[in-house]
């Protein structure tokens, strides 16, 4: 039986429980005896070269991989997949580049085979296997919350999609185009899912100009600093808080969670008041 992360509290107070318990429960759900034996299947397999054709047709291989590179669910797209391990094998190819998916982009170059064949070193094979780990906890996370489970991936994705050497405006096409992403810094800023329907370069112009409106950012590349994005997966999360009491006691019990102390506020201003912290 696979352990289940242990979230007593929904919004920003079980967030800060799940970050302050996260490596502790991370250990303990990599020990359990489903992740243990996907590891070591994993492991075994890969301890010599293997054939991309013997790969592709081992759907529990695929599924490992995959999810460890944050592509739980692809598994299943083996014409797509190899694809991904041809293109990657040919200096010439902007298939990738075109693709514009980092998540894709890691796979293929971690899992590049060479003659036919992909061959792991044990670092790389700690290292995806760590990343299987974390990534498949994150999954039964969401079972949970999903809105911790788009906080984690936040934290993780953040510093793939915002690289140096990238312009602000294909870093905005970036964050627009990661849907778990967006989800967050949509949230967070206020902005409607209706903006979607607008092109993307005014979806781009609005993006950046919420952000350095909100966070005081001079650059897109501020995203990746590590105070910036505690900020606004707090911010995320204490909005995902005020929005479930909302739903689950109706509008006079939240207006009084928010009003607290403060004496002489609208719900509106405590609310502002209180995400002023973030």
């Amino acid at each position: 039986m696979v352990f289940q992360p242990v979230i007593p509290l929904s919004g920003f107070g079980g967030w800060n429980f799940l970050q302050s318990t996260y490596d502790a429960q991370l250990q303990t759900y990599s020990n359990s005896p489903q992740i243990k034996n996907d590891i070591d299947y994993f492991t075994e397999k890969f301890a010599e070269p293997m054939a991309v054709e013997d790969f592709l047709s081992d759907p529990r291989l695929r599924r490992i991989s995959m999810t460890a590179f944050g592509l739980a669910g692809e598994e299943w797209k083996t014409g797509y997949v190899r694809t991904i391990l041809d293109e990657v094998q040919d200096p010439a190819s902007t298939f990738l580049a075109r693709l514009n998916n980092p998540q894709y982009t890691r796979f293929a170059e971690e899992m590049r085979p060479v003659d036919g064949e992909i061959l792991l070193t044990l670092p790389d094979l700690e290292r995806i296997t760590a990343r299987f780990a974390a990534e498949s906890f994150e999954l039964a996370v969401g079972e949970q919350d999903n809105a911790m489970r788009l906080s984690l991936n936040y934290q993780d994705e953040i510093t793939e999609l915002v690289t140096d050497g990238s312009t602000d405006q294909t870093v905005l096409y970036r964050l627009l185009g990661s849907v778990p992403v967006r989800i967050v810094l949509e949230s967070a800023l206020g902005l409607p899912t209706e903006m979607q329907q607008l092109d993307l370069d005014q979806q781009a112009r609005i993006l950046d100009e919420k952000m350095k409106s909100q966070f005081g950012l001079s650059s897109v590349q501020d995203l990746k600093d590590p105070e910036v994005v505690d900020r606004m997966v707090s911010r995320y999360m204490a909005l995902d808080g005020l929005n479930r009491n909302a739903a689950a006691t109706g509008p006079a019990a939240t207006a009084l969670v928010l009003l607290g102390n403060a004496v002489g506020f609208g719900s509106i201003a405590s609310q502002n008041l209180f995400l002023s912290r973030f």
